[in-house]
């Protein structure tokens, strides 16, 4: 599952237990991007918060198919199978049109976003490109493309956060050897008004 030690749900106690049956999915089950960080508990909180209000929460305007759009490019440009694989199941079930899910995943998995996404969505995704293989080169005048697809400032601060939010994990997962044994690959916090559930289902 990791190149460290984990914890299990049946093995969890304390603060630990409370945390797992906050995030747990059906069956008790804990992702495994989740339970790495088991021996630091206090990470998956920092971890959870994050996720569940830059991705999950019904404050963003953006689609949340989007959202996910670019977690999955992400996770491609950075080599991280196991987020791909999981986020791209939650794109299927968001999108739920399969045919348009195909070319969606097509034009990311071959890097050419602009086979299927124009305008403000494509620009999204440059900007998450340049930000995940160079960012030392990002500059203002990125932002202001972004701008000029009618993209608002608090919207492209919702692409920020999503990009900068997978490049983390997607290192914490790499880094730590997590692969998707044992999870249900597909499941999320889906409840976006209430930021405090992070129940996955």
């Amino acid at each position: 599952m990791s190149w460290i030690k984990v914890i299990s749900f049946e093995q969890a106690t304390g603060h630990l237990k409370k945390i797992y049956d906050r995030v747990k999915g059906p069956n008790n089950t804990i992702d495994n991007v989740l339970s790495i960080h088991s021996l630091r508990p206090h990470t998956l909180t920092g971890h959870m918060g994050l996720y569940k209000n830059v991705l999950h929460n019904s404050n963003n305007t953006l689609p949340k198919w989007y959202l996910e759009t670019l977690g999955v490019y992400v996770s491609h440009l950075n080599h991280c199978s196991y987020c791909v694989d999981h986020h791209a199941a939650g794109l299927k079930r968001l999108l739920n049109d399969e045919s348009r899910y195909d070319d969606v995943m097509q034009s990311l998995l071959i890097d050419k976003p602009e086979q299927h996404f124009k305008y403000q969505y494509l620009e999204g995704l440059c900007y998450a490109k340049k930000l995940t293989l160079s960012h030392i080169k990002i500059s203002e005048s990125d932002i202001h493309k972004l701008r000029e697809q009618n993209l608002s400032d608090g919207e492209i601060l919702e692409i920020n956060q999503v990009v900068s939010y997978f490049n983390y994990v997607n290192r914490t997962v790499v880094g730590l050897g997590v692969n998707t044994d044992g999870d249900i690959i597909g499941l999320s916090p889906n409840d976006s008004d209430d930021p405090d559930n992070w129940g996955h289902s």
